[in-house]
C-alpha cells in the first residue's frame, strides 16, 4: 500500500507558531511554490492605564463664583496609534535619556520612540507639532497595530 502525501509540513508548522511565540505576533503567513501555510493564535490586549500630566495648581475661587467641573481631556482624539506589532523603546539606547516626556514639545517629524519590528528598530515620528499629554505605553511594552501610543496636544 502506497503511502499518502498530505503536503503538509507538520515541523515548518511548529516552527512558524514558536516564532509567534517567541516575537509575540498574532499571526505569521509564509508561501513556498504552491503551498501557502498561515499560523494565528488569539490574543488578549489589555489597555494601559493612562498617563496624564498634572494640572497646574487653580487660583483660589470667590465664594460666590460657580466652578463648573473640567472633564478630563478625551485621549483618543489627538493620541498616536501604533502603525505596526512591536515592542516600544521610549530612547535611542538602553541608559540613555527617553525621546519625549510628558510636558515636551515636539515638532512635527520628530522621533516619539521606537517600535521593533522582526529585529528592525522603526522611528515612529509625530504627525503635528504641539505639546505630549500622555504617555499610553511604557518602555519595552509589546503593542498591536493601532494601540494608542502618545498623546500630542
Amino acid at each position: 500500500m502506497a503511502s499518502r502525501n498530505t503536503g503538509i509540513d507538520k515541523v515548518m508548522i511548529r516552527d512558524l507558531a514558536e516564532i509567534l511565540n517567541e516575537t509575540d505576533l498574532t499571526d505569521i503567513e509564509i508561501e513556498q511554490g504552491d503551498l501557502r501555510i498561515r499560523v494565528s493564535r488569539q490574543v488578549t490586549v489589555q489597555a494601559a492605564a493612562p498617563v496624564y500630566a498634572q494640572a497646574p495648581a487653580a487660583a483660589p475661587v470667590a465664594a460666590t463664583a460657580a466652578v463648573a467641573p473640567v472633564a478630563a481631556p478625551d485621549p483618543s482624539k489627538n493620541a498616536i496609534p501604533s502603525p505596526m506589532v512591536g515592542t516600544v523603546y521610549m530612547s535611542p539606547a538602553p541608559g540613555a535619556r527617553a525621546f519625549i516626556e510628558v510636558g515636551s514639545q515636539v515638532k512635527e517629524g520628530q522621533t516619539l520612540l521606537i517600535i521593533e519590528a522582526m529585529k528592525t528598530m522603526n522611528q515612529i515620528p509625530s504627525p503635528r507639532s504641539g505639546t505630549v499629554t500622555a504617555i499610553l505605553v511604557e518602555d519595552s511594552q509589546p503593542v498591536e497595530y493601532g494601540e494608542l501610543l502618545v498623546v500630542i496636544e
